[in-house]
């Protein structure tokens, strides 16, 4: 039993091969995913998080509620929060959950309203190089960039955090930001996902991209989607975000 299951009473867990990770219900009801394809990492999901970290220290560029200025770090995040949150420290809060979950280091912190548990994991591998990445998908309030006018914050995040085993140069892990975020856009599209204006959606009001590497293995000066590793990052999120999307 992990620090996770303990600190959480999370009570059951099942490894997945690489593809699409998916859940099984434990004793308490709980539903979780454990996915260890890259040696040292582990992503669980469970209801109140989805938690990445691994024995090493991972290189990381993040837009996030907690840590978004770190390099590296060995913990990412991801923590459900009740629909109609409003705390005057959201900072605060995932530091005291981290520290729930035994984190005693500096960590990337992410929240949501959407379900965690349902959260989607999906591996992709070409060439000697692997990419994960994990989704949470909430669609409160889908918007256009650039076409929808400044709204109101509200509950609505879809969160991809995606983790690659190779050895990235820092501006290939800005190019793996935009390049999750396309295959995101192109995920919504596919999924005829419109705001309520009728504009095909590019995301919500408060998404987040997280871009982790472990800094070995393959050499990746760039990650756009037309090489081997962003080809690979960008199938693992598009279907990530797709098998996310909650039916309606």
């Amino acid at each position: 039993m992990t620090r996770l299951d303990r600190a959480l009473g999370w009570s059951a867990r099942r490894r997945d091969s690489p593809g699409v990770a998916c859940g099984s219900a434990g004793a308490l009801g709980h539903t979780t995913q454990e996915a260890r394809v890259i040696e040292g990492v582990e992503i669980d999901v469970g209801r109140d998080a989805v938690w990445l970290r691994s024995a090493a220290p991972l290189r990381v560029l993040a837009s996030a509620v907690v840590g978004g200025d770190l390099d590296v770090t060995r913990h990412v995040v991801n923590m459900h929060v009740r629909r109609g949150y409003d705390s005057a420290d959201p900072g605060a809060d995932l530091h005291a959950f981290g520290r729930g979950l035994g984190i005693a280091e500096p960590f990337v912190g992410l929240m949501t309203a959407a379900w965690t548990h349902e959260a989607r994991i999906v591996w992709e591998e070409a060439d000697g190089v692997r990419a994960g990445a994990a989704a949470t998908v909430g669609l409160g309030v889908p918007v256009a960039a650039g076409v929808t006018p400044p709204v109101a914050w509200q509950p609505s995040t879809i969160n991809v955090v995606v983790v690659l085993d190779a050895e990235l140069e820092r501006a290939a892990a800005v190019n793996g930001v935009i390049t999750a975020t396309e295959a995101k856009v192109g995920a919504l599209a596919e999924a005829g996902i419109v705001t309520a204006e009728g504009a095909p959606a590019t995301g919500t009001i408060t998404d987040a991209v997280v871009i982790a590497w472990t800094g070995r293995g393959p050499r990746v000066p760039y990650l756009g989607p037309g090489t081997v590793a962003g080809w690979c990052l960008a199938r693992a999120v598009r279907q990530a975000v797709l098998l996310g999307i909650p039916r309606r």
